[in-house]
């Protein structure tokens, strides 16, 4: 009997613990779950907000390379336009450099011709003062000349002397023989004119030319002229 009561007792025991863990584990498993269930709305309400965030910043982002691309675009521009200014710049300081070499060359051209200037005035004021030189010789000897030699001497147009010569002809005394002497552009005696002409007289000249004994050269032509009157 007392067995008996045992066993029952026994099994009451073993029925209330896997009651009690039943319901230990129920209580356990619910909350859990709850907490389960916590965590995964939490971590849904973080993960909405992170992408809320990670899209607001992912938009901001696009905004900013949408700007960067923008000023790209501006600074490419810019640097078209300075290349072209840098262009237009260049081909400026060619033509400017291109002018100033022309001035040089101009202003090298124009003293080189005052100097060939200057030379060739100083040039012609030598040979003028030598021609007026033997000019005022030739008329300090009109005199003696006239005297001596029956000549007459005159000045005609571009600074020509006219030699005349009478006496020549001793059927015809007043019958004139007459030459034409210039100095030319090299201040060299030039006989330009000769009435009646003289085979000898380009000889003449150019002895004169060589010795400048004026006096020997026109006391030739006398000679010449006096001879001619005789053929």
């Amino acid at each position: 009997m007392s067995q008996i009561k045992a066993e029952d007792e026994l099994i009451l025991f073993e029925k209330e613990i896997k009651e009690f863990w039943t319901k230990f584990k129920s209580i356990c498993g619910s909350e859990h779950i709850n907490q389960t269930l916590g965590l995964r709305d939490s971590c849904k309400e973080s993960i909405k907000a992170l992408s809320e965030k990670w899209a607001k910043k992912l938009k901001e982002g696009d905004l900013m390379i949408d700007k960067i691309q923008e000023y790209r675009n501006e600074i490419l521009q810019q640097n078209k336009h300075i290349e072209e200014k840098q262009e237009n710049l260049t081909v400026m300081n060619s033509k400017i450099k291109h002018e100033e070499e022309e001035k040089k060359d101009l202003i090298d051209s124009i003293r080189e011709l005052k100097e060939e200037l200057t030379r060739k005035n100083e040039i012609m004021a030598t040979k003028n003062k030598a021609t007026k030189e033997r000019l005022e010789r030739l008329s300090k000897s009109k005199e003696l000349f006239e005297e001596r030699l029956g000549l007459e001497i005159r000045r005609i147009f571009d600074e020509q002397l006219q030699f005349i010569f009478r006496c020549i002809d001793h059927k015809n005394p007043d019958k004139p023989y007459m030459f034409t002497l210039s100095i030319n552009e090299q201040g060299d005696y030039e006989v330009t004119s000769c009435t009646p002409p003289l085979d000898c007289i380009t000889e003449f000249q150019q002895k004169v030319r060589e010795t400048n004994n004026f006096t020997a050269f026109v006391a030739n032509i006398r000679k010449a002229f006096t001879a001619l009157s005789y053929k």
